[in-house]
């Protein structure tokens, strides 16, 4: 829904104080605004983007901050005075200010950690030094923690005192005397234990935690298989480091599913907004594949010329060469399509892959013999109106045609569903083997299966 729609003249009162240039109202009118109507200025406003954040209470300003594209956050740390930019970034929270850093080039990471505190330094740098992707660079040091001897009535004294500053309170973690992690639990047992209970009393023991190392993608799987707002991430000997929260897990599976999105459309992906990244970067992260795809096509080239003589005796086969190999390329990209997906969500696994061939060895036979059908049709029906078409051998074209589809569409079939399973059993990334690869890919052995089929119907009567 757009701003006018969801707040009416929201949009004329900024440009009326913008017009009389009272820092004061602005302030005012800005911070009583929800986080994401100011967003929405920001992205109808881009000319003001920095003045918006300079002009707003610092705690709403990086609350804004932090939902915004990479792009407009590098415009408005580039426009806003040194000062001001110091007290945004230190008032992030620590996971937000990695996200947005370990965008930057180095020498202008180098430059804006100076500006954050001593203490933000030591959380930054250390963020920044694990892998890239895993749980280190989502965590945030922000949560509050109590130990196992403390009754309930000290758990929330704790809370009271180190709750504000924390992503969440609606998870306690319970360590012991080493900072080794304990457990987990939730505020609503605290609330409705009494209060001279001990935590040892409640806890069950059963947490559920995050390695600092972890795969971000791995992380997602684990949300969504406990149902979590926020896990605990620990170290190789169980020391309690920090929390994830599922915004942070939001925004990770945001970001997978565009990267996922323009890997399968055959491009590499773009980690900028389509609109702001550079011509020239745009044509690098394209050439790559296209050539690659290109080539590839050439084999079809050669593929039809080792047909040549065939192609010339029975110039009618020639008709139906791009309703073969579209069919196959099709039926791959869809197993490709839907193999991808369901190992990206988690619900399949490489050890699935014999149930995988075994269901897409069945499907690719139903929809090849249901296209199978249609194309002996065809060609009959278009016997029937035009008999010199196809001459007197127009039954034996019909079952090449007919039983090629039935081959095509199956081993597209099965090529579309193993080659990401293979994939990501090397290493790689399952989303590169993408629906214009799996169709390069059957295009050529397509034409194989097609002519073998009229080898073994048509020799004899026009080969």
């Amino acid at each position: 829904m757009s701003l006018e729609l969801e707040q009416p003249g929201l949009n004329e009162q900024f440009e009326a104080l913008i017009a009389k240039e009272d820092k004061l109202a602005i302030r005012e009118f800005l911070d009583h605004q929800n986080i994401s109507d100011v967003a929405e200025l920001i992205n109808e406003y881009p000319e003001y983007e920095s003045q918006i954040v300079a002009n707003m209470a610092i705690h709403r300003a990086a609350s804004v901050f932090k939902i915004l594209d990479i792009a407009q956050q590098k415009d408005i740390v580039k426009e806003l005075p040194s000062a001001k930019t110091a007290e945004l970034l230190n008032e992030l929270p620590a996971d937000d200010r990695t996200d947005f850093l370990e965008e930057l080039p180095k020498a202008a990471i180098r430059d804006l950690i100076k500006l954050l505190d001593p203490e933000e330094i030591r959380i930054t740098l250390s963020m920044l030094g694990y892998p890239e992707d895993s749980v280190g660079r989502l965590m945030t040091p922000d949560y509050v923690y109590v130990y196992a001897h403390n009754t309930v009535t000290e758990v929330f004294s704790t809370i009271r005192k180190h709750g504000k500053n924390s992503e969440t309170v609606d998870v306690i973690y319970v360590i012991d005397e080493k900072g080794e992690l304990l457990d987990d639990i939730r505020i609503r047992d605290v609330i409705l234990a009494s209060p001279e209970k001990k935590l040892h009393e409640i806890i069950d023991g059963r947490v559920v935690s995050l390695n600092v190392n972890d795969d971000q993608e791995y992380a997602g799987q684990v949300f969504k298989m406990n149902n979590r707002v926020a896990l605990p991430v620990v170290d190789d000997n169980n020391i309690l480091l920090g929390i994830v929260t599922i915004d942070d897990m939001l925004w990770v599976a945001n970001e997978e599913f565009s990267e996922d999105m323009q890997k399968m459309g055959g491009t590499e992906a773009l980690d900028e907004p389509y609109l702001d990244i550079p011509l020239l970067k745009l044509f690098r992260k394209r050439i790559g594949w296209l050539v690659v795809l290109f080539l590839g096509e050439m084999l079809t080239a050669t593929a039809m010329g080792y047909f040549e003589d065939e192609i010339a005796k029975a110039v009618v086969l020639a008709l139906f060469v791009p309703l073969i190999i579209s069919s196959g390329g099709n039926s791959g990209s869809q197993a490709s399509t839907l193999i991808i997906q369901a190992m990206a969500v988690g619900e399949i696994t490489i050890s699935d892959w014999w149930r995988v061939l075994r269901r897409e060895l069945s499907s690719g036979m139903l929809l090849g013999a249901v296209l199978g059908i249609i194309g002996f049709i065809r060609v009959a029906v278009w016997h029937s109106i035009a008999p010199q078409l196809y001459g007197p051998h127009w039954m034996m074209i019909a079952a090449t045609v007919g039983f090629s589809l039935v081959g095509v569409v199956l081993w597209g079939t099965l090529s579309g569903s193993m080659l990401p399973i293979m994939l990501k059993k090397l290493g790689a990334d399952p989303a590169v083997s993408s629906a214009p690869f799996v169709a390069t890919l059957v295009d050529v052995t397509g034409l194989i299966i097609y002519f073998s089929f009229a080898y073994l119907f048509l020799q004899g009567l026009l080969l």
